[in-house]
């Protein structure tokens, strides 16, 4: 887009930052939003925009996604990635360190930042992983969004299980800590007790609710030793919902994935291991007492853990189908669906899958619609309903265990930076995202 270029959404249902929707339209110059008003008379330059029918919301900022590159292309890549994010509406990401290499020193920061640099249609920020021996890279290593600890089901060089171990993280540095709680100890100790069972439903069983209660308590008693940034990552269980209900210091974040609030122990009989993840599905109690702790605040954001496999991967007998679902594409939507259902409001899910985020994670002028603030826009479409359908999906692994949910609330257009990234269908994948900032 050329510099004299702007662009002018006319006529969208304009959700403001004090969450009210609004009709009205917006003026974007350059990569920022200029003006806000009911109406704006149309110049020579603009690039128009008809949003008639159609709802503005801030992008989504993805703050937990495994995005597989480099090593481990084949089941996703940071294009056909960005390619599943912008049909989705998300328009930001913060991607995990489990990739081949492990992005556990500046090194290999940086060549993940030139990756993306070079094929990203939306903005990005990376993790950097901690292992038992890389104290310093997890303090000097930028730009990072926060250092990542696997407690729990993990292998190799990522996983730091024991207190010894992840103390000295804690004890050392001001960055954000982002916690995968489970306790491997118990895990280990229960893959024993039972083995040789291949229905993918025992996974809950033996990756089980202790686990997960016995990690987030430790997190929490080092955090708040050390007065350290803690955020808890997707949570799944009704028992750590309520601890931190009562013991969830100011200093303290958590997140919950569409699948915990939406799937269960029941989706095993209906997709097998298409439902299996870390940590795993609940019973369905759990998605109520985790719903109770998003809408009270207890949880302050979404996350989607998009984690692709291949189908012939996930195909697999159970335990050697590999855990985890993709889930860039459909987040939004689901979201959406269930505001429209009226379990909440769009005002609480663009919160809790934008504003939220770059709140936490100090991502400047993201998250909002207000002059000044980044032209990371998205219109959406919450009068129609279609199918979660296979052909359809842009990740590289395609498929969703949402395959055949009928949700509206679908991404329309998406406008990544103050140019059109993804319009009804058709990308622009001349766009390229940004590295994001944080404020630590």
């Amino acid at each position: 887009m050329s510099s004299t270029t702007t662009l002018l959404i006319k006529q969208a249902q304009i959700l403001l930052p004090d969450g009210n929707l609004s009709l009205g339209d917006v003026r974007i110059e350059g990569d920022k939003i200029t003006q806000i008003a009911s109406e704006i008379v149309p110049r020579e330059t603009d690039k128009i925009i008809d949003a008639t029918g159609l709802t503005l919301l801030p992008g989504v900022i993805d703050p937990q996604v495994h995005f597989r590159e480099p090593g481990l292309e084949h089941k996703e890549d940071l294009f056909t990635a960005s390619l599943a994010c912008v049909s989705g509406g998300v328009t930001s990401f913060l991607e995990m360190p489990n990739t081949k290499p492990l992005t556990t020193t500046q090194a290999a920061l940086d060549d993940k930042l030139q990756r993306a640099a070079s094929k990203c249609l939306v903005n990005y920020g990376f993790f950097i992983g901690a292992t038992a021996e890389n104290l310093e890279d997890l303090r000097s290593a930028k730009p990072a969004c926060g250092i990542k600890i696997f407690m729990g089901s993990s292998h190799g060089a990522l996983l730091v299980s024991t207190e010894a171990e992840i103390e000295p993280i804690f004890a050392k540095g001001k960055r954000l800590i982002a916690v995968h709680a489970e306790d491997q100890g118990r895990i280990i100790e229960r893959r024993r007790q039972f083995a040789g069972i291949s229905d993918p439903a025992i996974h809950s069983q033996i990756q089980d609710e202790q686990a997960a209660l016995n990690a987030t308590k430790l997190a929490l008693k080092l955090s708040k030793k050390y007065q350290r940034r803690l955020h808890i990552l997707h949570l799944s269980t009704g028992i750590e919902a309520e601890l931190l209900r009562q013991d969830k210091p100011s200093w303290v974040t958590v997140e919950v994935t569409p699948q915990h609030l939406l799937l269960n122990t029941e989706s095993y009989n209906k997709i097998g291991t298409l439902a299996q993840m870390n940590p795993p599905l609940r019973s369905p109690e759990n998605n109520e007492i985790l719903w109770q702790a998003l809408l009270d605040g207890v949880i302050d954001f979404i996350a989607t853990d998009h984690a692709p496999h291949t189908l012939e991967e996930k195909a697999q007998p159970y335990p050697k189908s590999p855990s985890g679902m993709p889930g860039v594409e459909t987040s939004l939507a689901l979201m959406l669906t269930q505001a429209k259902s009226g379990r909440c409001t769009v005002a609480q899910v663009s919160n809790w899958m934008s504003t939220a985020v770059a709140k936490a994670y100090g991502i400047p002028n993201k998250g909002a619609i207000a002059v000044g603030y980044d032209a990371d826009l998205i219109l959406v479409d919450l009068n129609n309903y279609h199918p979660v359908l296979r052909e359809q999906l842009k990740t590289k692994c395609g498929w969703s265990p949402f395959e055949g949910w009928n949700l509206t609330g679908w991404t329309q257009i998406t406008i990544l930076g103050g140019q059109i990234a993804y319009e009804r269908g058709k990308f622009n994948t001349e766009v390229r995202g940004k590295a994001l900032n944080f404020t630590e």
